[in-house]
């Protein structure tokens, strides 16, 4: 879902809501959302999950066109961990399909 669709959810939804009053919601609470992250803060939405931060540490990498090693710096990644309701609504909603086995070269 994108943003403007999550938009147009909301306007059909609730049709004494503006699309414009939807957009300006949506862009306040992602808008919340970044700022928390940005401050090193944590997010909890009870039933959904949470936003947080995790750290990286600096490592040796590739440049995997030429091969040769490359220094990449420390860094603080947004990680999102889904909440148990949600991982509940998932694990009912989602179709039982068995994934196909790894066929191995010969």
């Amino acid at each position: 879902m994108t943003r403007s669709e999550l938009i147009a959810r909301l306007t059909e939804r609730f049709p004494s809501l503006v699309t414009k009053d939807a957009e300006m919601s949506v862009t306040e609470i992602l808008a919340a959302i970044n700022a928390a992250l940005a401050q090193g803060d944590r997010i909890e939405i009870r039933g959904f999950g949470s936003f947080a931060l995790n750290y990286r540490p600096p490592r040796t990498g590739r440049n995997p066109k030429t091969g040769e090693k490359v220094a990449v710096g420390a860094k603080r990644v947004p990680h999102f961990k889904a909440g148990k309701e949600l991982r509940e609504r998932i694990e009912a909603s989602a179709p039982r399909e068995e994934p196909e086995p790894i066929k191995k070269a010969a």
